[in-house]
């Protein structure tokens, strides 16, 4: 039996707890929140206790999934390593290049998993096309979503764009070029909405384009490869790939399209199963934080160069 808990439980953190107290061989042995009244009505929910302080699970537990802010997954990613505890963290791995290095080395000493949460990994759109990658091009992405009021610790690019950074990296054996980047801040302080344009060193080029102040919510990704070309919508978690067929003699080249065939998996649910199976040692860690750390320096570059209106 894995003991797991988790610290922060407000909009994807209860998430988390629910998806834990239904994977079998895993006792969710608490929730941790600084809102009392939260953790209180998680924990009552998932007939759980709570606890206030983050420390208070220190011996009690063997995994952790931390769903705080950003700036506090370095010191308690640490902390929770330091005494032998596995952590899986939301993305990004942290606000910074130098805590994320010192949480990749923490859990290296600790000899322990640290995941990074990029849950489009596990979207089953992106599990279904991942053998039909060959040679990418060019891609574009599109994330739009409604503004809400959390997540505003960040700008867009470390609470959106990380996403599609992650996957094209993922993607692209190569490594980043050039970059040129705009954005602009419209309902906070920070910027809302952003375009990255990036060239890879092997000729690949990704136009990535996020907003958290559309009137829709939209996650969707098409890159171009040779022969084909594949469309993925992450919300209706749906794939298609569009391929160039030979047509008879006589006649000119068509355009064949097909669904590509998915499962209804929730995303959270097998991210968290596969931070299980490598806790148990029955798999390997599906995203290290080295990859975590790689996304994380493709936004901060993608901030560096932007031009800001």
């Amino acid at each position: 039996m894995i003991r797991v808990a988790v610290v922060g439980v407000g909009s994807l953190g209860v998430h988390h707890a629910r998806n834990y107290s239904r994977i079998p061989g895993v006792e969710l042995v608490a929730v941790c929140d600084r809102v009392e009244e939260r953790a209180r009505a998680t924990a009552g929910q998932l007939g759980t206790r709570f606890v206030l302080r983050p420390e208070e699970l220190v011996g009690e537990v063997d995994a952790v999934s931390l769903v705080v802010p950003t700036v506090h997954h370095g010191e308690l990613g640490e902390m929770f390593l330091g005494h032998g505890i596995h952590v899986l963290v939301e993305k990004p791995i942290t606000a910074t290049r130098e805590e994320g290095l010192r949480l990749i080395a923490a859990a290296e000493k600790a000899d322990r998993i640290l995941q990074v949460g990029h849950l489009e990994r596990f979207n089953p759109a992106v599990v279904a096309i991942r053998d039909r990658i060959h040679h990418p091009r060019f891609f574009e992405g599109h994330r739009m979503s409604v503004f809400q009021p959390r997540s505003l610790d960040v700008d867009v690019v470390l609470d959106l764009m990380i996403h599609d950074l992650d996957l094209v990296l993922s993607m692209v054996p190569s490594e980043i070029e050039e970059v040129h980047a705009t954005g602009i801040p419209v309902l906070s302080p920070k910027i809302d909405i952003a375009n990255a344009r990036i060239q890879f060193r092997n000729g690949c080029v990704a136009n990535l384009t996020c907003s958290r102040v559309s009137d829709e919510k939209i996650r969707k990704l098409r890159f171009f490869q040779p022969s084909d070309y594949i469309s993925i919508d992450f919300i209706k978690r749906e794939s298609e790939i569009v391929r160039l067929c030979a047509g008879s003699p006589g006649t000119l080249p068509r355009l064949e399209r097909s669904k590509i065939g998915a499962s209804d998996q929730e995303p959270l649910h097998q991210e968290l199963c596969a931070f299980i199976a490598a806790v148990r040692k029955e798999s390997e860690n599906p995203c290290p934080g080295i990859d975590g750390l790689r996304a994380l320096d493709a936004a901060l570059l993608v901030r560096k160069e932007m031009r800001t209106a």
